[in-house]
């Protein structure tokens, strides 16, 4: 059996499709097919059921299948250690972002990260924080930065920063009168929500006052996923939203009239780089982790005189 066959197998069961799998090694379908009853020729057991759709691995094939994913790592392992002798940072690095997070962290270490690294193929996408978890048990992405904690015992968290949480309070809001406010004196019946499918709906709902009321009864709900049109709303006039501070880095000086801060010790959400146990490419993580912490201010990145909102169990 040889690497390349080891690597078809991992892809078709990380795929679930030969198709699929085989355009992520760059082969043809027939050639990816050839190779894989190859190898089942050669140990003399079917590896997939090709009558179901998806693809899915047969039993003794699940077990091939875990021996063949160490067999790989190891032999990329290999490839990091002759590029750690040369001092050459290079690779490919799959990268999830959430959405809250994504149009703000992006646009200040972006450039920076692809100037200083320019041999890391960097391919990023906007995911919720499921969608994250997800793929990087399936090793469809490298990493992930998202808030965190997130109990998932398969995965490591690699701290980056504290995000402060501000209030975003139009005029007509008891808070605007304030110069610094408490998470008791938010009401959660005049705050403006995320929808469903956001891990910061849930820190947000953590962090007000009367939580629990909220879930029953609400006068009014809109829902949305973008945090441009809550901000939006509250600029029209009505009620108040939460927003994560590096939301607010390029407010004129209009819009940060609108801002009232926690007092200490601030709300907060733990932003984190987040791999696979098993995840190999630790040199590619140290350049990522470097740039953005160089990209964010330096007030986030310790907790002291901070508390972490937690992450409601089976939120985005």
């Amino acid at each position: 059996m040889t690497a390349a066959q080891i690597e078809y197998i991992v892809a078709v069961d990380t795929y679930r499709s030969f198709a699929r799998a085989a355009e992520k090694c760059f082969i043809s379908q027939p050639a990816m097919s050839f190779q894989i009853q190859k190898v089942e020729k050669e140990l003399g057991v079917k590896l997939f059921d090709r009558s179901k759709q998806p693809v899915m691995p047969t039993e003794i094939g699940k077990e091939i299948i875990v021996q063949a994913r160490r067999a790989l790592q190891e032999h990329h392992r290999i490839s990091e250690i002759v590029e750690g002798k040369r001092g050459v940072i290079q690779g490919e690095l799959r990268l999830g972002v959430i959405p809250t997070l994504a149009p703000y962290l992006l646009p200040i270490f972006l450039l920076s990260f692809l100037k200083q690294y320019p041999h890391i193929k960097l391919t990023v996408a906007e995911l919720t924080t499921v969608q994250i978890i997800t793929q990087l048990r399936s090793e469809l992405l490298d990493c992930g930065i998202l808030a965190t904690p997130l109990a998932e015992g398969n995965l490591t968290e690699h701290p980056l920063f504290y995000e402060p949480f501000v209030a975003y309070t139009s005029p007509s809001s008891p808070l605007f009168n304030k110069t610094i406010i408490r998470p008791d004196d938010m009401d959660i019946h005049e705050t403006w929500l995320l929808s469903e499918g956001h891990c910061m709906r849930s820190q947000v709902i953590n962090l007000c006052k009367e939580k629990r009321q909220y879930l029953d009864y609400a006068e009014f709900e809109y829902q949305t996923g973008s945090m441009e049109t809550l901000i939006k709303i509250v600029e029209m006039g009505k009620g108040v939203t939460i927003l994560p501070e590096l939301a607010t880095l390029d407010f004129s000086a209009k819009q940060k009239k609108l801002i009232r801060r926690f007092r200490q010790p601030e709300p907060v959400r733990e932003i984190s780089l987040v791999t696979h146990r098993n995840f190999l490419k630790q040199r590619l993580v140290e350049a990522l982790k470097e740039t953005v912490l160089k990209s964010v201010p330096k007030a986030m990145w310790s907790k002291t005189k901070k508390a972490v909102v937690k992450i409601t169990s089976g939120s985005e």
